[in-house]
């Protein structure tokens, strides 16, 4: 096949969305998941095209920038054309040797958005932060769950990032939310949501600390939390400590624990491409069994996100059942009487 091949897999992916595209563009939503809806064309999988508000973000995931070339411009001329709202184009070539290309490029229009609005709650936005969007699309009936049941809690968001889920919480009425992440660029725009809401900056504490450290920390005040969000990179390694999610995927779990109130929440969440949802759901039923944890609700990721029944060709890599993607989230209700 042809790269021209992408179009009918655009024009497919596009109608499936067609409910999902709001009149105001303001939210913001996976158009193509090429991973997922690229099927046998050329260089397909590896696009993945994204819309926050009125810009349109194509990611190009090929091993060679110049192979993608083609395929980014295909795409950006069929949104252009079908989505006539479009104010700006950024192009983010994953494995470009400028940095400046992944972080993203303007490819159309002179600015690209500054924030969207998910479920009532507004979020900032800086789409050339880094090489992703600064916003996780994955994550959304998540952060939906803590608008809706954060009243009054006391929320530790960590590996916060640009903070989305703390100001869920935050905006759904929690006491106070602790959002930590080694990047203080990156909890800004948490703090610039926050504004965004008009929410009380007295109630949200923004940490730039390592992880294992801070844990540490607050553990040592005995600080306590009516829910924890651990929300950690597929891997890092520091000083302090190393992040692995498909070998150690419930070391860090049992870590912030013992943050978490009687009858509290730890929300887990492991994004291992390679990791199945069968291994990860049994790593929980063991950690569950000692009688400290109880698993009581998996949180789905938006459809959109790996396609629909009618434009899904390719599976994950790893079964991701009795989740539906390779971002896993799991509620956890945590007992501190045994």
């Amino acid at each position: 096949m042809t790269t021209d091949d992408l179009l009918p897999r655009l024009e497919l992916a596009l109608e499936a969305r067609a409910t999902l595209i709001g009149k105001d563009r303001r939210a913001a939503l996976r158009l193509f998941a090429g991973f997922y809806e690229g099927g046998p064309c050329k260089g397909c999988p590896e696009l993945v095209a994204d819309l926050y508000a009125r810009t349109l973000v194509l990611f190009d995931y090929s091993s060679s920038p110049q192979d993608g070339a083609h395929n980014l411009k295909i795409a950006q001329d069929f949104y252009l054309a079908q989505l006539p709202g479009i104010e700006c184009v950024v192009q983010k070539s994953r494995n470009a040797s400028d940095s400046a290309a992944r972080r993203g490029l303007i490819t159309f229009g002179e600015s690209h958005a500054e924030q969207i609005t998910e479920n009532g709650v507004n979020y900032a936005l800086d789409l050339l932060l880094n090489q992703d969007a600064s916003f996780y699309l994955d994550t959304r009936n998540l952060r939906d769950w803590l608008h809706q049941n954060a009243a009054g809690w006391q929320v530790l968001n960590t590996f916060a990032y640009t903070g989305s889920l703390g100001v869920a919480a935050l905006a759904g009425g929690a006491a106070r939310v602790h959002q930590t992440d080694r990047n203080p660029k990156f909890l800004a725009l948490a703090r610039q949501s926050a504004m965004l809401n008009r929410l009380d900056l007295g109630k949200m504490k923004l940490r730039a600390a390592d992880f294992f450290s801070e844990v540490g920390r607050l553990k040592r005040e005995e600080a306590r939390f009516d829910c924890v969000i651990l929300d950690p990179p597929f891997f890092s390694n520091t000083a302090k400590g190393t992040v692995d999610l498909v070998n150690e995927s419930t070391r860090l779990i049992n870590k912030v624990r013992p943050l978490v109130k009687d009858g509290g929440w730890l929300v887990a969440i492991n994004n291992a491409l390679f990791l199945s949802g069968q291994d990860y759901l049994q790593s929980l039923e063991a950690l569950c069994g000692e009688g400290y944890l109880s698993l009581e609700q998996i949180i789905p990721i938006p459809e959109e996100m790996t396609g629909f029944p009618e434009t899904r060709v390719d599976p994950p890599p790893s079964a991701p059942a009795p989740f539906n993607h390779p971002t896993k989230i799991a509620l956890l209700r945590v007992s501190t009487k045994n």
